[in-house]
């Protein structure tokens, strides 16, 4: 079946929270291990296969086209109604926790489940549930209002995902231009977002008080499931992160700027075009980039073939930009179909070989696990999946002549700069988020404040105040995440960090790397995230040698790099 042919349906939450009573009973009552997991193994279906699956279907044909009146509004009619089936889930929860045979079910399906269902029970009290319909409705509409953005721009009018390919031109007045039309369409709603955000900030910080935490932070940890490390580790590694990466990415930027003819600091306009005769480009159409995908991944390894053909086979993909369409790309799960789906949006940019190898990752690592049973368990937390994201870009570098033609030296170059500089700026964003939940009460202004000071820090590299919401500390504003997932971003910093390990065992040995890819990935979400890490023989982000290390191996690498004739 392929995606587009798969039935929705909307869920009853009143009768599912029936069964989930019912079900939470069974468990309570149970005389015999084999009693215990037959409810265990029911709630699995009824909270995977039934619910997220319906609720994910709709969420992807909502994303696909914002304007479609039905799937918005059963996305709305989710966002009501799910919340209100915390207090039966906790309900189980307490059940599963206090069960006479969670020894043998920890036994038999492992303990994370368990140690994140302890936490879980840390995240909710029935007088939330306003809270989170809150919560819902107020990031439902940030991602409706980037998705409406129409941006003009030389006689036009263009999404913010179909703007990206001419903030990248090498032409330095259509660049800037480019740029300042996106910064213009930005203010022309940045009341809008700061009202959002502001609402967002004080409704969780509410939410983390009725729990009786001082404010959202610990509470946002605890949504993210941190089951192996804390706010203090996070700050070690951003302490990590402005001795090592920072540095070095200035010594990149340094190097730019002078390639390019420009002066130090750069105007973000000039920040992202790495070559004066412009990035790296994929060749082909967006249908030809996925036919050389599918030879990516069959040259990869058996299990990657098997991965992309199911892919392709079953429609499990949604790629290409219009008008619409929510922006952004994710990995899903579509329990129904008993596999992944992606989601993305297509620029004409190297951003598209990186989604058909960033969210293929992901969607491969989902691929494997997908008949793991709980159903949680079939990715890791969020900062071990961003790893199987990360590294599979990594792995293709060995395709990029497939991928980008006469671009491909140019691709393996800016590939690991941008890696590099990325960190920096995921851990601005991190510590930005930090101290906005610190100070539930700041104003707009003092948030652009924060941002504009942060910068300094993290991005020495760019001179405030060149292009406009840009240089006024506003940035932060087009990054989602900050809105929709709170303290994710640190995610793809720690990923990255283990992904620029598996680059460097790649430069020594492919396959090997590739062994221990396929073994992490093949755990799922068996285990927490540093012990995934152990197991796979990888270090730990957390250690500052790991950062020191790969800044040690990159920079040496990029000082023997050949640019000449790159322009």
């Amino acid at each position: 079946m392929k995606f587009s042919e798969f039935p929705y349906q909307r869920i009853d939450m009143d009768a599912l929270k029936k069964q989930i009573v019912s079900t939470t009973q069974k468990l309570q009552t149970a005389q015999t291990f084999l009693e215990a997991d037959e409810a265990f193994v029911a709630m699995n279906e009824l909270l995977g296969q039934s619910l997220m699956t319906q609720r994910t279907v709709a969420q992807i044909r909502r994303d696909v086209n914002t304007s479609d009146a039905f799937y918005d509004g059963e996305m709305a009619y989710y966002n009501r109604a799910v919340p209100e089936l915390q207090p039966a889930r906790k309900a189980w929860t307490d059940a599963l926790l206090a069960s006479h045979f969670r020894k043998e079910l920890e036994e038999k399906y492992g303990n994370v489940t368990f140690l994140n269902a302890e936490i879980s029970q840390k995240t909710f009290t029935p007088e939330m549930v306003p809270d989170l319909q809150r919560e819902n409705e107020l990031v439902t509409r940030y991602v409706k209002l980037i998705a409406s953005a129409q941006i003009p721009f030389e006689g036009n009018a263009y999404t913010l995902a179909q703007l990206a390919p001419y903030k990248l031109d090498p032409d330095d007045t259509r660049r800037l231009a480019a740029w300042t039309a996106e910064g213009e369409w930005y203010n022309q709603h940045g009341a809008e977002m700061d009202e959002i955000y502001d609402q967002l900030v004080k409704v969780r910080d509410a939410m983390g008080r009725k729990l009786g935490y001082d404010g959202y932070t610990q509470l946002g940890y605890y949504r993210m499931e941190r089951n192996c490390y804390t706010a203090e580790d996070v700050s070690a590694f951003r302490a990590a992160v402005q001795k090592y990466l920072v540095p070095l990415a200035k010594k990149i930027y340094l190097r730019q700027a002078t390639r390019m003819g420009k002066k130090f600091p750069l105007n973000f306009a000039d920040k992202d075009l790495a070559f004066r005769s412009g990035n790296p480009k994929p060749i082909g159409t967006p249908a030809e980039i996925l036919a050389q995908g599918a030879k990516f991944y069959q040259k990869l390894s058996p299990e990657t073939h098997a991965f992309w053909t199911f892919m392709r086979k079953h429609e499990m993909m949604d790629v290409e930009s219009k008008p619409g369409k929510a922006s952004g790309g994710y990995c899903t799960c579509v329990y129904g179909m008993n596999g992944p789906f992606i989601f993305a949006n297509f620029n004409g940019t190297a951003h598209d070989v990186k989604v058909i190898t960033h969210e293929a990752g992901h969607a491969f690592a989902g691929f494997l696990n997908r008949s793991r049973v709980p159903a949680d368990t079939m990715w890791p937390s969020m900062e071990g999946c961003e790893v199987h994201s990360m590294s599979m870009e990594f792995f293709a570098e060995a395709f990029a002549e497939n991928f980008f033609g006469g671009d491909a030296r140019k691709f393996r170059y800016t590939h690991l700069t941008d890696a590099l500089t990325f960190i920096p700026y995921g851990a601005m964003v991190d510590h930005f988020q930090h101290i906005m939940y610190e100070y539930p009460e700041f104003t707009p202004a003092e948030r652009h404040q924060v941002w504009q000071e942060l910068l300094g820090v993290y991005m020495p590299w760019v001179a405030p105040g060149t292009v406009p919401f840009y240089g006024e500390g506003k940035g932060w504003q087009r990054q989602s995440h900050i809105y929709k997932t709170p303290f994710y971003y640190i995610d793809y910093c720690l990923a990255q960090t283990v992904a620029l390990e598996f680059w460097a065992k790649i430069q020594k040995d492919p396959k090997a790397a590739f062994d221990t890819y396929l073994r992490y990935t093949q755990l799922g979400g068996s285990m927490v995230f540093t012990e995934l890490l152990k197991e796979a023989g990888l270090s730990s982000p957390f250690a500052e040698s790991t950062l020191k290390n790969v800044c040690e191996a990159a920079d040496k690498w990029l000082d023997a790099f050949d640019l000449s004739g790159l322009g």
